[in-house]
């Protein structure tokens, strides 16, 4: 299971109501590349792609690859804004170790 925090999910709806995107879901993909060896990577889909499992979370709903799911599991996708920098980042509890910048990790 992957979970959206809520701060995550209003970040993500006020950038859907930014860009458009209302009807569009959010499609998390793990991804080779990094310094640390894998990295996330986020979009908006507006219909699940063959090997997409469907989830949602606070309302959100996400797409996720079945491959990048194993990743993923156990993850929390949280939003925050302050001194240690403003983003989305992945509470990943599969992750062995992740780079400074926080966009990489290794299982």
């Amino acid at each position: 299971m992957l979970t959206v925090s809520p701060r995550a999910a209003a970040r993500i709806r006020a950038i859907q109501a930014e860009e458009g995107h209302e009807k569009a879901a959010l499609r998390i993909e793990v991804k080779a590349g990094g310094c640390s060896g894998l990295t996330y990577d986020l979009s908006f889909a507006t219909e699940p792609g063959p090997q997409d499992l469907v989830f949602e979370s606070e309302g959100i709903t996400l797409y996720v690859p079945k491959k990048s799911l194993l990743y993923l599991v156990g993850t929390e996708l949280d939003f925050t804004d302050g001194l240690n920098g403003r983003g989305f980042h992945f509470k990943n509890p599969n992750a062995t170790r992740t780079c400074a910048c926080g966009t990489s990790f290794a299982v």
